[in-house]
């Protein structure tokens, strides 16, 4: 069975591609299409500014907020940590410095990045406590159903938040879902299909409504199977069931993972360290963002 693994030391920035400072250039464009008027009025007068923490939440997406204001002339000095706790009472977090009007032109994008990044990570943080509080020794994995042109961010704060982030796109893993297996005719010939292109890197994991369909998954040569849409008992059994079956075939190595509709109020009742995987969109869908202010300072 699958353990997750303590995140060793190093900065999780690292993992950023090469281009994803192109999206900050992208986000500032749309915010300031044309004529800064603003900016005209405050002018280029060297200010600082104080990052304040106003409800409580874990900080993330420091890497994002960094270079919006460095493409904005502007520098930070950061008073927390990346996947602290912050905002209990009112918090100073950082103080940026730079010309006036580029602490106002970086100001909403970085507050946006920042608040929605947070919040994901804090939910995340709190889904993953609440999970091993019950006792679960798996992972706790986002999805792909991540907003377009904004996924970086969001799968960004999965990981400062405890959770693995599963696939970040189409390429990274072969997952054959319903419409996969409707639209080739059979999971064994999908799975079939699958192996014939991915190579040897890839894992190739299958999405199955019943015990049967995930048999046949596994007799194909999948991966991982996802039981989909299943309640915690049936979760349960069915987990219990296709490891004691395959074990006596000399197959321990799969992978289980439950997914589909699971939130706070009933996450619990899927815990069942036969599964090696739980993965939901409720880390990072619909979540509370983490409130942060940004306010000159007048001296």
């Amino acid at each position: 069975m699958s353990v997750p693994v303590p995140l060793q030391h190093g900065s999780l920035s690292t993992l950023l591609p090469p281009s994803w400072k192109e999206q900050i250039g992208a986000w500032l464009a749309e915010d300031t299409p044309s004529f800064d008027y603003g900016g005209f009025v405050v002018g280029d007068e060297p200010r600082t500014a104080t990052l304040w923490a106003k409800s409580p939440g874990i900080v993330a997406g420091v890497p994002f907020v960094d270079e919006i204001f460095a493409r904005c002339g502007c520098t930070i000095e950061w008073k927390v940590k990346e996947g602290q706790q912050v905002g209990n009472e009112k918090m100073a977090c950082a103080l940026v410095s730079g010309p006036a009007r580029g602490l106002l032109l970086a100001e909403r994008v970085a507050l946006n990045v920042l608040a929605r990044c947070a919040g994901i990570a804090t939910r995340t943080q709190d889904v993953l406590v609440a999970l091993r509080k019950a006792g679960y020794t798996g992972r706790l994995a986002g999805t792909r159903k991540t907003t377009p042109g904004f996924r970086l961010v969001e799968k960004y704060g999965m990981l400062v938040g405890g959770a693995d982030m599963h696939r970040v796109d189409l390429s990274a893993m072969v997952m054959l879902k319903d419409n996969h297996v409707w639209s080739r005719g059979s999971i064994t010939d999908a799975v079939r299909a699958a192996k014939a292109v991915a190579g040897f890197s890839l894992k190739i994991e299958v999405e199955v409504q019943s015990e049967e369909e995930a048999d046949e998954a596994l007799a194909a040569g999948a991966d991982v199977v996802m039981l989909d849409n299943f309640t915690g008992a049936g979760v349960q059994v069915a987990a219990a069931s296709l490891r004691q079956r395959w074990a006596a075939k000399g197959n321990t190595s799969f992978l289980i993972e439950v997914s589909g509709g699971l939130t706070a109020d009933n996450i619990e009742s899927y815990v069942c360290n036969d599964v090696d995987i739980i993965s939901t969109s409720y880390i990072h869908q619909g979540v509370p963002h983490v409130d942060f202010s940004l306010k000159i300072n007048v001296f």
